[in-house]
């Protein structure tokens, strides 16, 4: 099993030895899509982005497997010399970290939720994978002729500016920093959710976007039963995004949390 990319900012605090904390991005995303939060968190924390298999500077894997990638995840801590952390997660990125948890709840020393539920979900992103597989990246010059493409299919200009920050030029060729194929041949693995009888009873956080459905009431067991210490903020008028929202209430919330007075 090869090891996920873990990118290190610099710790900006006085302690000698501070606690280390992963931020884990989302779909089609990287580790960069939390730096904001990263560096809020220096002051206090030694803090690593990491980036999923299939996405930026991972290794590419014929799989989407959250039980699979917890382990990997939980193979780099131990090549880090990191014995436990706190851990943040958003969206995909968020059941990459429950499931890290799950697994080794000894490990895992807080954990923070961002807008995502330890459910199963509906597919979702048919439009982004069609508005992707359209861009004819050999035919564009600059991101503007990409997002043209990208418009065909998807509507939300907040959604294409999103994508097109994993869209990077190498020479004379640009690429995409996700492996499309594999996340779309896998997206059920993503959508999933296959734990059931796991529970992590350390402090978690779950923070939920108001304008977003991934977060629910009727999701309220699943969160509880597999979560037991763990409660729920909302974030006034954002949506899934929320980290990028509202950053300064979500960085000062993550942050609150992870505290040692909390």
């Amino acid at each position: 099993m090869p090891l996920l990319y873990t990118n290190a900012l610099p710790y900006q605090g006085t302690a000698k030895h501070p606690q280390a904390v992963f931020l884990i991005h989302g779909l089609f995303g990287s580790g960069d899509n939390l730096t904001s939060l990263g560096k809020y968190l220096s002051k206090n924390f030694q803090v690593y982005l990491v980036d999923i298999f299939n996405h930026g500077q991972s290794p590419r894997m014929d799989s989407m497997n959250y039980r699979q990638h917890a382990r990997a995840f939980l193979e780099t801590m131990n090549e880090l010399g990191v014995n436990d952390g706190y851990l943040v997660g958003h969206s995909m990125g968020g059941k990459l970290a429950m499931a890290s948890a799950l697994l080794a709840p000894e490990r895992i020393t807080k954990l923070v939720v961002a807008d995502m539920s330890p459910v199963r979900y509906q597919h979702a992103h048919k439009q982004e994978f069609a508005g992707l597989n359209s861009v004819q990246l050999d035919q564009i010059s600059n991101r503007r002729d990409a997002d043209t493409q990208l418009a065909q299919y998807i509507d939300n200009s907040g959604v294409r500016q999103f994508l097109l920050k994993s869209l990077k030029r190498e020479g004379p060729r640009w690429r995409w920093q996700f492996d499309i194929a594999n996340l779309q041949a896998h997206y059920n693995d993503i959508i999933d959710w296959p734990f059931e009888q796991e529970r992590f009873a350390g402090p978690t956080l779950f923070i939920k976007g108001q304008l977003s459905s991934y977060i629910q009431l009727t999701y309220q067991n699943a969160i509880v039963s597999q979560f037991p210490n763990a409660q729920i903020k909302i974030i006034a008028q954002a949506g899934h995004w929320l980290h990028a929202e509202k950053p300064q209430l979500f960085n000062r919330l993550v942050n609150q949390f992870f505290m040692p007075e909390n």
